[in-house]
């Protein structure tokens, strides 16, 4: 460079600008309303659900004339308990109660040990016209219960066990039950086969494999599945009016409700305490059991 030329001063670079973009407020905004609309729909959808059952229970502690006179208001002037002392001693239902226990629980363990035995072996094993009993069975999933109420009548009148605990148990407990072995199957058909061949080399069958490790694995599946039974077998009507005609002191607690309805005259508000009385076991079993029932539901969708 020579000294004639005059020297050029370089100006140093701005730094860029790094200062982060403000964040948009409408779309936050729209998320906000969006999620406040979703919250007063869904609890506006709970109120409507939960309204019957705030009503039974306010109609189980009412008098008639104010049941009628104000059916809407679900808060009685003065509880009447005596509803439930008329329908536990007079309307019989503490010999229903021990019924439906009996049926029930009985009716329970049948299913799962029927329905474990039969979705493991159509579960994990592999054998000719394994397809076409399941075809079978989920055909048989749509008949109706009155369309075999007559067969299952005979044939349990002809084994003598027609006005009996060991009748109903076998009567709700004996069919099909194609959900539950479904259940099984796919739960069962999803767990590694190491399990059953470590099994083998320790010198275990089929049912020491079967009662010593797939049955404890499957726990989620029988809550499930135990859940289910207990509420059809809990709340049955046909089948054990069917079976107890003859012997009203069998009857369970959802043939029971008939006796509060005469010819003349019907006991509403013995009928709504007797409600609440077997809708009570029911709320109690499924909060025991709602996380297995929840994960055994999720599971069965994700195979």
């Amino acid at each position: 460079m020579s000294l004639s030329e005059p020297t050029v001063r370089q100006r140093p670079t701005a730094a860029p600008d790094t200062a982060p973009p403000r964040p948009r407020r409408r779309p936050i905004a729209r998320r906000r309303v969006t999620t406040w609309l979703l919250t007063a729909g869904l609890t506006v959808m709970c109120l409507i659900w939960v309204y019957p059952f705030a009503w039974l229970i306010s109609a189980s502690l009412k008098t008639p004339l104010e049941l009628f006179g104000k059916g809407l208001n679900l808060v009685p002037d003065e509880p009447q308990w005596e509803n439930y002392v008329r329908a536990w001693t007079d309307g019989g239902f503490s010999t229903y109660m021990v019924n439906s226990i009996i049926v029930t629980v009985g009716s329970v363990a049948l299913v799962i040990l029927r329905s474990a035995l039969a979705g493991y072996v159509l579960g994990r094993f592999d054998f000719v016209g394994r397809k076409l009993i399941i075809g079978i069975m989920v055909v048989t999933f749509f008949l109706p219960e009155g369309y075999t109420i007559i067969a299952v009548t005979q044939i349990t009148d002809s084994m003598g066990l027609l006005n009996t605990h060991l009748g109903m148990i076998l009567g709700l407990g004996a069919g099909g039950h194609v959900p539950a072995l479904l259940l099984y199957a796919a739960y069962f058909r999803s767990l590694p086969k190491e399990l059953e061949e470590s099994a083998k080399v320790d010198g275990a069958g089929h049912f020491r494999t079967f009662f010593r490790i797939m049955l404890p694995l499957s726990m989620p599946v029988t809550a499930t599945v135990g859940l289910l039974q207990f509420l059809t077998a809990w709340n049955a009507f046909l089948l054990p009016l069917v079976f107890t005609l003859s012997q009203p002191d069998l009857r369970p607690l959802a043939v029971g409700m008939v006796g509060f309805v005469s010819q003349n005259y019907t006991d509403h508000t013995g009928m709504a305490a007797a409600a609440v009385i077997s809708l009570t076991p029911l709320v109690i079993v499924f909060i025991l059991l709602q996380r297995h029932f929840v994960n055994a539901v999720a599971g069965a969708v994700k195979q």
